[in-house]
Order: C-alpha cells, then sequence, then structure tokens
C-alpha cells in the first residue's frame, strides 16, 4: 500500500465517518421536534413515557427507549 492509497482510504473513511454524524444530527433536530409537538400534547402523569403490559412503548417519540421504565399503570 502505497501513501497516497493510505491517504485516499483515511480521507474516504473521515468523510463517511463525518457524513454520518451530520446526517444523524440533522435527523435528530427535524424529527424529534415534529414528534414531540404531534405525539406529546398534554403535560401531567399521563404524558409520561412507560410501558404496557404487551411491552410496548407509551409516550416516548424516539426510537431509542429509556432502561428501567415504569410500567403503566391503569390510569394511562
Amino acid at each position: 500500500m502505497t501513501r497516497s492509497e493510505f491517504a485516499k482510504g483515511s480521507l474516504t473513511f473521515m468523510s463517511v465517518i463525518v457524513a454520518g454524524f451530520l446526517s444523524t444530527t440533522e435527523v435528530n433536530h427535524r424529527f424529534a421536534a415534529a414528534n414531540i409537538d404531534t405525539k406529546v400534547s398534554a403535560p401531567g402523569p399521563s404524558s409520561a413515557a412507560c410501558v404496557d403490559e404487551g411491552g410496548a412503548w407509551k409516550n416516548w417519540p424516539w426510537p431509542n427507549v429509556p432502561a428501567l421504565s415504569p410500567k403503566c399503570g391503569a390510569d394511562r
């Protein structure tokens, strides 16, 4: 492997990492704000994230979920 091949490979690798980071940041800014506005509109105890009996998440607009979230009560 020559120096020019190594430089091209390193530049390509770094470009992919930077592009991935920027696209992830853009998606989070664009879609997380839209989900918060539409899905979680009412404040109070009913808007807290919880897990129902079937294991589905309620009131959590993001794809990643917190570990050890509380179970949903009968009022949710």
